[in-house]
């Protein structure tokens, strides 16, 4: 996406002097009248919404996202990853087999990871035995999967594990909530390509 510029001034004029208005050395700086206030706030607010987006971080930049499909070799667990977004590899996970993978700035990860599923547990099951927090804003549970999402300390965590009888394969995504929009095609691309055999 390519990042939108600005002009800082227009026309070369000074400050204290506003296109289409006639004399402007007869105006003076305290005698405002409401529409040359209107004009300079909607140039204020212009101005800082470019800036906020120019400075926004975003989970691709400008080139084309490119993906890579990363398989678990011991599960046969697969699914497509952003390497474009996702350039760190972070090592292998707490439990289970799989993969971390963070952003360049750490400030997203992605986890695809295959859990023992010994007891054989639906995706319901296995999730309240995860214990899952009270405040969580999206759930989805069926006989094949399980999607959970909520938001902690600033950030949209989600949740995706589907069901394979000795395991449940899973990708768990920590993202900027402020990011929410860029991310959501990156997110549902992630967890509609999970696949377990």
């Amino acid at each position: 996406m390519t990042r939108p510029g600005y002009q800082t001034a227009r026309n070369n004029q000074p400050a204290t002097s506003l296109p289409g208005r006639h004399h402007p050395e007869r105006r003076s700086v305290c005698a405002i009248t409401p529409l040359e206030h209107g004009e300079i706030s909607m140039r204020l607010q212009y101005h800082l919404i470019a800036l906020a987006l120019i400075l926004s971080p975003v989970p691709a930049t400008a080139d084309p996202v490119m993906w890579q499909r990363f398989a678990i070799p011991e599960t046969n667990a697969a699914v497509d990853i952003p390497t474009t977004v996702f350039t760190e590899d972070a090592g292998k996970p707490p439990t289970g087999y799989g993969r971390r993978f963070l952003t360049s700035d750490a400030r997203a990860d992605l986890t695809v990871q295959s859990v023992p599923n010994d007891a054989g547990d639906s995706p319901a099951a296995f999730l309240a035995k995860m214990n899952p927090p009270s405040n969580i804003v999206y759930k989805r549970v069926t006989s094949r999967f399980f999607v959970v999402s909520s938001f902690r300390n600033g950030k949209i965590w989600y949740n995706r594990c589907n069901f394979a009888q000795r395991f449940m394969n899973c990708v768990l995504i920590n993202y900027p909530a402020a990011e929410k929009r860029q991310w959501d095609s990156v997110i549902t691309r992630i967890s509609n390509t999970l696949a377990s055999r």
